[in-house]
């Protein structure tokens, strides 16, 4: 009898956390901390519902903090196994964990001193100490190559596109498969390979953040073209929250190659996101895993200012120029595009682009839902900027290549568990998967516990 556990990303998109036991040998797939709604966010700070310190290794999947970011709570509650994952998401994960444990930092000092926080003291989710200490954990793994884990387990690893570094991966138990998918990625990527695909799973635990839509068909560069010479008529400032991984490198590449080919003019483009440019680092050493010719990578970094100093932040935004400045976080839930925002959310001459998913409760969902008033830092701004959405730069695949992506599965899984979603995005996609394959599929609730044979 196995047992698993849903703890996060369980009719929602964040916190991706499963426990899986067999027998008192006990492993965990991911360890994200969730994000956007408070009732979610509170969620964090509670201890997990499982015996932690049975635990003998984390399973990652890829690096985003949904996935990685809850594992320096993990030793404050006794973890003591091995951190499992491709040596590029041990890589990222590192940057990650170091970025935020920094921004826990700043933020928990910041509300002290400020006295906006409803906590006295303001504590840090985790300190950098404390990522510090979880990576000396980390082991990293081949790809598609069995690794014993215990009695009759073993889990294996299988390139899934998404960002560098991720993958989708089978937990074999008993002769059975127990696929996890990660978050997968889209075919045609400009940076990545397509994802590869799973040709047999008994148990199916799948991604499904975009599972009720398909990408909308864009022309995403000349979006990008109309916007920067909107923003140089205007004397403004284009600003792109990005995520650090995968996204921020992709918008370099596109902006840099409009740039060559004369379709933007000279703007200056600024990059204030050290974890990206962290990241820039891990893309050079890791070379076999993407496609961006090397020459680019130098020369687009060459192109832009790379702003590493929160310094260099205030001199950006007090530049006069108009500028295209893309920066840190995706979903405007913490890292520095916050800074920007308490200076250009209220002026017209500012234009907002979202170019990733969006999660309930975040400041980029409550953007693109028209809210007209923003709280940062304690402090509420007016929305007098103009908000544009490019859906089709997503890392997630969409609901037909999420079907596509099931398509050469050999068997009929005894159970589809749908993760990773919001609730009409996991009743779509389980409506597409019965009616093209006629598989029995579940939306399991957080915290609910299944038992598979």
């Amino acid at each position: 009898m196995v047992h698993i556990r849903f703890l996060g990303a369980a009719r929602t998109v964040t916190g991706s956390k499963f426990h899986v036991s067999v027998g008192d040998f006990a492993v965990m797939v991911d360890c994200g901390m969730f994000q956007g709604l408070k009732e979610l966010r509170e969620q964090n700070w509670r201890p997990l519902s499982v015996d932690v310190p049975a635990v003998s290794y984390i399973l990652l999947t890829h690096g985003h903090l949904d996935h990685v970011g809850y594992l320096p709570r993990m030793l404050k509650q006794g973890f003591k196994g091995r951190v499992l994952g491709t040596a590029p998401t041990l890589a990222i994960t590192r940057i990650i964990l170091r970025d935020s444990a920094k921004i826990h930092e700043e933020e928990a000092e910041k509300a002290n001193k400020e006295g906006y926080s409803k906590h006295h003291p303001a504590l840090p989710f985790y300190t950098l100490e404390e990522a510090e200490a979880v990576m000396e954990r980390f082991d990293s793994v081949p790809l598609d190559e069995w690794q014993e884990l215990h009695d009759d387990v073993a889990v294996k690893w299988t390139y899934n596109g998404h960002i560098l570094g991720a993958t989708y991966l089978i937990l074999k138990i008993g002769g059975k498969q127990y696929v996890f998918s990660g978050d997968i990625g889209r075919p045609d990527d400009l940076l990545l390979r397509d994802p590869e695909y799973p040709k047999w799973a008994d148990y199916l635990f799948m991604e499904s953040t975009y599972g009720d839509r398909t990408h909308p068909e864009e022309d995403v560069e000349n979006t990008l073209i109309t916007l920067a010479q909107e923003t140089i008529r205007e004397r403004g400032t284009l600003l792109i929250p990005s995520f650090a991984v995968e996204r921020l490198q992709m918008l370099m590449l596109i902006l840099w190659r409009l740039y060559q080919k004369n379709r933007i003019p000279g703007i200056p483009i600024f990059i204030d996101s050290p974890m990206g440019t962290d990241v820039l680092s891990v893309f050079r050493e890791y070379k076999a895993w993407h496609r961006i010719p090397d020459a680019d990578l130098k020369a687009m970094c060459r192109h832009m200012t790379l702003v590493s100093s929160y310094r260099d932040t205030w001199k950006t935004i007090d530049d006069p120029r108009p500028k295209i400045v893309v920066a840190g976080s995706g979903m405007l839930s913490g890292g520095r595009i916050l800074t920007y925002l308490t200076r250009t959310l209220e002026k017209k001459n500012t234009t907002i682009l979202l170019v990733g998913y969006q999660a309930e409760g975040t400041r980029g969902r409550k953007l693109l839902d028209g809210e007209g008033r923003i709280r940062i830092f304690g402090k509420e701004y007016d929305v007098e900027a103009r908000v544009v959405h490019l859906e089709s730069l997503s890392a997630h695949a969409d609901r037909n290549e999420l079907l596509t992506w099931l398509g050469n599965i050999r068997n009929i899984p005894e159970k589809v568990f749908l993760i990773h979603g919001e609730q009409a995005a996991m009743e779509g996609l389980k409506a597409g998967i019965e009616e093209e394959y006629g598989w029995s599929v579940i939306l399991p609730s957080l915290e609910e516990t299944v038992s598979l044979v």
